[in-house]
């Protein structure tokens, strides 16, 4: 059952979860931390009223500090700031590790299978593991999730300043529920849109196109991209816009 959302407005911001209608039965409250879509982030977590808030971090595990204490599961894929794509990470709490699943739940799905094996149920993904834990000691080396939500906040802050003066590009998300990793921004026509995506990609600036869904354009800019890729992003956007008035 949903007990927020924001489709009114094409979900360009979080809803009120201070007060949710939670059904007393409910097993659990689920979010989606970080929509890479649509550029909305989570800052505060919902009042679940003492449901256990399960959460999909995917696209900003490692992004910033997370007191785990207030999730009874945090899980995401590690193909956005952890390591190539194929395998997931999962953070639960232990009491959730039960063995009184679904019984239409896989063995080597059940959380009490890994648990019990130390996660090697089955053959693990050792590349992707191995590549994870070069990412886990380069990020403790820089000075940890601390020092990343500094560099994500520096980061966003150029292109989200850059949009918020610009008369011809516009962000897409109300200013205090806006990502660090995923910045969706549009001009008024479709045509400068799709001239802007061919501009850029000819420039070097590849995959700006917005989700299928979305249209206009979106910039992806997780732990790995560099505060010099932003600034030479918002200065090929400010020659476009003088070129194209």
């Amino acid at each position: 059952m949903r007990v927020a959302s924001s489709a009114d407005k094409t979900f360009s911001y979080i809803p009120d979860c201070s007060d949710l209608d939670i059904p007393e039965d409910a097993d659990y409250v689920y979010i989606c931390e970080n929509n890479t879509i649509y550029g909305t982030k989570f800052h505060t977590l919902p009042n679940t009223k003492g449901h256990d808030l399960v959460a999909d971090v995917s696209s900003c595990f490692l992004s910033e500090p997370v007191d785990v204490s207030k999730y009874g599961i945090i899980y995401g894929g590690v193909q956005k700031n952890v390591g190539p794509a194929g395998m997931v990470i999962s953070i639960i709490r232990e009491d959730l590790i039960r063995d009184d699943v679904m019984p239409f739940c896989p063995t080597m799905l059940k959380f009490k299978t890994q648990a019990d094996n130390g996660s090697l149920y089955n053959t693990p993904n050792c590349w992707s593991i191995y590549m994870c834990g070069l990412v886990f000691k380069w990020l403790k080396a820089q000075g940890g999730l601390t020092e990343m939500k500094k560099r994500n906040e520096e980061k966003a802050a150029i292109l989200y300043d850059y949009l918020d003066q610009s008369a011809m590009f516009h962000g897409t998300v109300r200013k205090e529920d806006r990502s660090l990793m995923n910045v969706p921004f549009i001009t008024d026509s479709e045509e400068l849109n799709a001239r802007f995506i061919a501009e850029a990609t000819k420039a070097g600036f590849v995959s700006l196109k917005g989700h299928r869904t979305v249209g206009g354009m979106r910039a992806s800019i997780y732990n790995a991209m560099p505060k010099e890729g932003i600034q030479k992003l918002v200065d090929f956007m400010a020659d476009f816009e003088k070129n194209n008035r």
